[in-house]
């Protein structure tokens, strides 16, 4: 095997083009057996082992400098700079992260995790290298997907006016997470079609030199390209046609069919080796919103390169048809354009995970929620449970989105009470509505919900107690049940809460609690910092009551084990008793 004596970029230096194919198919049986028990990108990666071998046949990497794009094609990359362990032997699959990480090697220059970046920060690198009277390379590499983001249009527009070398690798492979939408794409299939020879060139027209390779996963074309281009004098484009899936036909298929391997598959089939069983909020939402579409013609969904974060499929996509709009990966044009259809009279229902949604803080907040248009955005995976990777987490949304002026932000506990919420929300005109849809399995108690959400910050005791008062947000409300069941069989007969609204406080109810309670405790599925918690801490500040909140740390975590983070934040129902036991 070439692949087991590769230790660094200098080894693939040594190798001859019929050397590399071999290396290549190595590369590929490495990582496909990986992400068949592990999990992991399939597609991005396969197409870019040509590409990323011959990047380091050309290039000096870290004196010339590699930054990838969102991270998920990165895989190759750290099989050549010192990490193959990783991919070759199952004890060593965890030893590194699914993305860059530069406290994993020198060959990487930055934790990356979100998409559009890589032009940006390699621009800020070699402007870096220029000011300090350096040389070397810096290759920025971005998929076709990722161009559709604000930040990788702002970098390419500015990248000419850098004026020394600065090389972009574009891998086009005609597919984003689902496929492509925006104008752009017509150039790039223009420039795929006529062999990048096309007049009309958005590279170009950027004040950018420009290279085309058609045949983007061929070691020898590919070494070429960039032999070309090193050491260039000014910013240029080398615009690559790669296969997504490259080399494994259920991958290949699937990306054709508009679909991306990411979980652990079998290997002849590409099937998910585990099932999801009973069924999700996804599914309920997709069911919601195409029933509510064949009634209102005014309904749309809006997704931005996930579409499945809301159970939109291929074919529940073409049931939508004009009523599913996918702005391609592009957060903040999802929720501007929410404001817009609000704004002239449509109801717009915009679904994105947890971690994205920080990217639009400034579109929800002057685009949205100064003009207080009644859009509804439901946050995905706002959970510790959700995704678990640094550059992943659902943990800051409650600070960030329960804060801005207008916007209602509501916190379901059950199926029933998620579906009432949409219902209030896309029929009002008052407010914006944002719904964080709870963490780990769905409930669902069957219970009709009667509550009118109009009338905004009123919550619900669901257990009359006394002494201890137990406001369980969200997906912590059942840690509030659990918890309010252990102090019962201690002598204490809890109060447990509801609160429904993350944006505001109930004052009228927190008021009463001081008649017959001396501990308000509050659980929140998020940070605490900025959290729901001090909202209800800021209103008995000046009183006896006692207050414990309960949440998350203020940290990046990393590739986390939940039971772990629950325990060291003190969010086991063991815990929790024993800290009220103590103020009682």
């Amino acid at each position: 095997m070439y692949l087991e004596n590769i230790n660094g970029p200098e080894d693939v230096k040594k190798l001859n083009d019929e050397q590399m194919t071999a290396l290549a198919e190595e590369m590929r049986a490495a990582l496909l057996k990986r992400a068949s028990i592990h999990g992991g990108h399939f597609g991005p990666n396969f197409g870019m082992v040509e590409a990323t071998i011959a990047l380091h046949y050309v290039f000096a990497s870290p004196k010339d400098k590699i930054v990838y794009d969102v991270s998920h094609q990165t895989y190759p990359h750290k099989m050549l700079t010192g990490r193959k362990d990783a991919y070759l032997y199952e004890e060593h699959y965890d030893d590194v992260s699914g993305y860059s990480n530069p406290h994993e090697s020198e060959h990487d220059h930055f934790t990356v995790g979100h998409t559009s970046t890589s032009v940006s920060l390699a621009l800020g690198l070699a402007k870096a290298r220029d000011l300090k009277g350096e040389d070397g390379n810096v290759i920025a590499v971005i998929g076709d997907g990722s161009l559709s983001g604000g930040e990788a249009l702002e970098g390419l527009d500015w990248a000419a006016e850098l004026g020394g070398n600065f090389i972009i690798v574009v891998n086009d492979n005609d597919m984003s997470i689902a496929e492509n939408h925006g104008g752009l794409y017509q150039n790039l299939r223009l420039l795929r079609e006529t062999k990048g020879t096309a007049e009309c060139n958005l590279f170009r027209a950027m004040g950018l030199d420009y290279r085309y390779v058609d045949e983007g996963n061929d070691v020898r074309a590919l070494i070429d390209a960039f032999a070309a281009v090193k050491d260039s004098k000014k910013p240029g484009v080398v615009h690559i046609k790669t296969l997504k899936g490259k080399g494994y036909a259920p991958a290949e298929a699937h990306v054709r069919a508009g679909r991306v391997l990411v979980l652990e598959a079998h290997i002849d089939t590409g099937e998910p080796l585990m099932e999801m069983e009973g069924e999700g909020y996804e599914d309920v939402t997709v069911s919601y919103l195409l029933d509510k579409m064949k009634k209102d013609p005014s309904v749309v969904a809006i997704t931005s390169g996930t579409p499945t974060v809301m159970g939109f499929t291929e074919d529940k996509r073409k049931e939508a048809g004009k009523q599913f709009v996918d702005v391609g990966i592009a957060e903040e044009t999802a929720v501007a354009l929410a404001s817009g259809i609000a704004a002239n009279g449509g109801k717009p229902v915009y679904g994105v995970y947890s971690s994205f949604v920080q990217r639009t803080y400034d579109q929800l907040s002057q685009d949205l929620c100064i003009n207080n248009n009644p859009a509804t955005i439901i946050t995905f995976w706002g959970t510790v449970y959700g995704m678990n990777d640094v550059t992943h987490l659902g943990l800051y949304d409650i600070p960030m989105m329960a804060n801005i002026p207008n916007l209602v932000y509501l916190a379901p506990t059950t199926k029933e009470e998620y579906l009432a919420m949409l219902d209030w929300s896309m029929e009002q005109k008052e407010h914006p509505v944002a719904i964080r849809l709870p963490g780990g399995a769905m409930i669902s108690d069957g219970k009709k919900v009667m509550k009118d959400f109009s009338k905004l910050n009123r919550y619900e005791v669901t257990k009359k107690g006394s002494k201890v008062a137990l406001i369980g947000l969200g997906t912590f409300y059942s840690l509030a049940e659990q918890t309010a069941e252990a102090l019962q069989k201690e002598g204490i007969d809890a109060t447990v809460i509801n609160p429904y609204y993350i944006t505001g406080v109930d004052e009228e109810l927190l008021e009463n609690l001081k008649k017959d309670h001396d501990v308000v405790v509050t659980m929140e599925d998020g940070i605490l910092d900025g959290g729901f918690g001090e909202k209800i801490a800021r209103f008995y500040g000046d009183s006896d009551m006692k207050v414990l909140n309960f949440g998350l740390k203020k940290e990046f975590l990393d590739r986390y084990d939940v039971a772990e983070v629950m325990e060291k934040n003190g969010l086991t129902v063991p815990q929790i008793t024993k800290k009220i036991k103590n103020l009682c």
